[in-house]
């Protein structure tokens, strides 16, 4: 095994074994190196490279700017060491991963349908499932040249179980992996937790949950890890679910499970074509519904969302620029 040794600012050297990141090194040795999505598409990783030698292992990806390439940034998520290397970044505190990420083996144990086109995939590892209500994994697919990012659904466990929430794509070869390929009793690399939009424990404020598609999954982790904490004792749970289509709405039946739903807890979803189908419910976009739905208590909220780019664009945008909700109020991991 080849290992290079890696200097941040004045931290001390950490090592970067075969086969991981800057980023995933970084993490792993419980160094604060600011993220999100682990994909390159938001650019919270970047990085100027002082000394050594690293490989790019994605040139052209979004979350560089013309600008940044001009200055020789780069990002973490997609470099590798390919010697000592020395880096300057901007560290932050509440990136330190409160628990570090690691790399072990998964197997397939079933399969579930949620709706038409999602599907709940359960995977278990020997050792227990660490991590926070709200984070994310990382699964190395049959087939897939990069990992794919996919939220889990449950809660940490000593079983070591893994349940993932995925919609099927047209085309998507991560998805056509779990869903045409793989069966029970296969096994895959999963290497996690990562993300910083877990479940925070200290605001006593009411807490909104926003998810669209496939984002159900680290929602309903938030609110399953909500109430087992007894943190809806004093406080309510509003979760939203946008979907397209009345045949899209999902989410109810596992909050229905949870203790105080229809009291503490409560569901919302919204269609936005609800077409010719005899839909009594909201219609039109989700981050319209919480505004209208929650009016001046807005701002006295902690809110976790996730779901596609625009829904989550639109309700930040609502919610800090009209309602001037703080963006440290505002959770949420950004995929592409």
């Amino acid at each position: 095994m080849t290992r290079h040794s890696v200097t941040v600012g004045d931290t001390p050297p950490f090592a970067q074994d075969d086969g991981d990141t800057l980023l995933q090194a970084a993490l792993r040795a419980g160094v604060p190196f600011p993220y999100e999505c682990s994909s390159g598409g938001c650019g919270a990783c970047k990085f100027e490279l002082l000394s050594g030698e690293v490989h790019n292992l994605w040139p052209e990806a979004p979350g560089l700017t013309d600008r940044d390439r001009r200055r020789g940034l780069r990002l973490a998520c997609q470099c590798q060491a390919r010697s000592d290397v020395q880096l300057r970044a901007r560290l932050a505190p509440e990136c330190a991963p409160a628990v570090r990420p690691a790399r072990r083996t998964a197997r397939l144990l079933e399969a579930l349908p949620v709706t038409h086109d999602i599907s709940e995939f359960r995977f278990a590892t020997s050792e227990p499932a660490r991590f926070q209500p709200g984070q994310y994994a990382q699964l190395y697919l049959p087939g897939v040249a990069a990992p794919r990012s996919y939220s889990m659904s449950n809660l940490p466990n000593a079983d070591g179980e893994w349940h993932f929430m995925v919609r099927r794509v047209a085309g998507g070869k991560a998805s056509a992996a779990l869903f045409d390929f793989m069966k029970p009793g296969d096994e895959i690399a999963l290497d996690g937790p990562y993300g910083m939009a877990g479940l925070r424990t200290e605001p006593e404020r009411d807490i909104v949950c926003v998810a669209g598609g496939s984002g159900l999954a680290p929602m309903l982790s938030i609110a399953r890890g909500a109430a087992v904490a007894g943190q809806l004792e004093k406080r309510t749970l509003h979760f939203f679910y946008g979907a397209r289509t009345p045949r899209d709405v999902c989410g109810e039946d596992f909050l229905h499970a949870l203790p105080g739903f229809g009291d503490s807890i409560r569901y919302l979803p919204v269609v936005s074509q609800p077409g010719e189908d005899k839909w009594t419910g909201k219609t039109g976009f989700v981050h319209e519904a919480v505004v209208a739905e929650l009016g001046e208590r807005l701002a006295d909220c902690e809110f976790y969302l996730a779901g596609p780019p625009p829904m989550t664009q639109a309700l930040q945008e609502t919610l800090m620029l009209a309602h001037k909700v703080p963006f440290e109020r505002i959770h949420f991991d950004r995929f592409f």
